[in-house]
Order: C-alpha cells, then sequence, then structure tokens
C-alpha cells in the first residue's frame, strides 16, 4: 500500500512584507505614544491634557505610518517593474543573450554547462520573464512589494500599539500615571517583540530585549526633557 502525502513547507520570508510593516508600526506607536505622553506628563500637565495628547499621537501617528509605508513600498513596486519592463524588452529584443545570460547564472550556482543550458531552455519556455525575475534580478512573486498591504497594516498596527498608553491613562491612578504608562509600556515592547520574533523564527528573547532596550531609552529621554518644564497644570 503506497501512502501519498504533500509536504509543503512555509517559509518566514513569505511573511516579511505585512510582518516588518505589522512589527515596525506598532513598535512605534508604542514607543513614540508612549514616549510622548510621559515627557507631558513629567512637565505637570493634567491627565486630561495626557489624554489628549495621547488620541492625537495615535491618529497623527497612524496616518503618517500609512503615508509613508506606501511612498516607501510603492517606491520599490516602482523599481520592481521598472526591471521587469527592462527584462521584458530584452527578452522581446535580445532572446539569445538573455537565454546565455541564464545559463550563465546556473552554472556560477553548480550546475553543468549542458545541465544548466537545458535547465535554461526549460525555464525560458515555461515562463521566461518569470525564470529571469527570479533568478537574474531577485524578484519572486512571495516578496513582491504591497504598498496598500503595508501601508494599511503600519496604521493598524501602529494604532494598536498606541492603544497601550491610551488604555494605561484611563486605567492608572494619577499619582501612579507616569510610573503606570512606562511599565505598560514596556510590558507591551517585550511581548511585541517576543511575538514578532516568533513569527520571525528567531529568538524570542532577543526579540524582546532589541525592543525593551530601546523603549526604555526613548522613553527616559522624554521623561527627562519633559520634567524640564513646569507648566503647572495639576
Amino acid at each position: 500500500m503506497t501512502r501519498h502525502s504533500s509536504h509543503i513547507e512555509k517559509h518566514y520570508t513569505e511573511r516579511s512584507g505585512w510582518l516588518r510593516a505589522a512589527v515596525l508600526g506598532a513598535n512605534d506607536g508604542i514607543i513614540s505614544v508612549t514616549s510622548l505622553v510621559i515627557g507631558i506628563a513629567a512637565s505637570g500637565a493634567s491627565t486630561h491634557t495626557v489624554l489628549v495628547s495621547c488620541i492625537a499621537g495615535l491618529i497623527s501617528g497612524a496616518v503618517s505610518m500609512a503615508a509613508g509605508e506606501y511612498i516607501s513600498v510603492k517606491s520599490q513596486q516602482d523599481i520592481e517593474h521598472a526591471d521587469l519592463k527592462m527584462e521584458a524588452h530584452e527578452l522581446r529584443h535580445n532572446p539569445e543573450q538573455e537565454l546565455k545570460e541564464l545559463t550563465k547564472i546556473y552554472t556560477q550556482r553548480g550546475l553543468e554547462a549542458s545541465l544548466a543550458a537545458e535547465v535554461a531552455k526549460q525555464l525560458t519556455a515555461h515562463n521566461a520573464l518569470q525564470a529571469h525575475a527570479r533568478d537574474e534580478i531577485g524578484i519572486v512573486e512571495q516578496t513582491l512589494a504591497q504598498p496598500l498591504q503595508a501601508a494599511c497594516s503600519s496604521a493598524l498596527s501602529f494604532a494598536l500599539g498606541a492603544l497601550c498608553p491610551l488604555l494605561a491613562i484611563w486605567v492608572v491612578p494619577e499619582t501612579w500615571l507616569q510610573v503606570g504608562i512606562g511599565l505598560v509600556g514596556v510590558l507591551s515592547l517585550a511581548i511585541l517583540g517576543a511575538i514578532a520574533s516568533y513569527a520571525g523564527g528567531s529568538s524570542m528573547l532577543k526579540g524582546a530585549s532589541r525592543v525593551v532596550i530601546w523603549g526604555i531609552l526613548a522613553m527616559l529621554f522624554s521623561f527627562w526633557i519633559g520634567s524640564l518644564f513646569d507648566v503647572g497644570m495639576h
């Protein structure tokens, strides 16, 4: 009795596009908004002022992240399209030269010359542009730039990250506001770093440590700057 089973590997690079945008957005949401409200709280501002500042930071930050991520990834997409257009032009006008280029690539990767030539011919017959995009340019379908996906992921994740200090302001008593916001921020960063590292297949401890260290430095610096001002709005 023969058993047939399908074995499909899910590689972590397939998640690179949305994962990078989501982690970057959430990290910025936690660090920037937490640092913002800690600095404002350290200046002596009222809880209401801190709350309004947090909401403003959440909205403006999410929009800014979406716009920045869209422009950045769109530029990457434009470059990919330009490269593919150039390659398609070369395939139409210099097919033999392109076949030689593909053969040379496979030879350099370790195939014998005859086998490399045969592989190049078969892949060219199947889908020449796809073969050159993947093996000559380094563009694969799984990692193609997706501007809208990246923008939405960044905006949503930033907003979710910024909700952490917002919830802290609502929950923590006013006398413990600065400490409470800071602790919630550090804990949120640790969880984010661990989850992102797990999703990316790397060490959860290292991932959490990286974001926590940078987050604490940003919060301390913002606290110091805020403490230089005394708005007298208790």
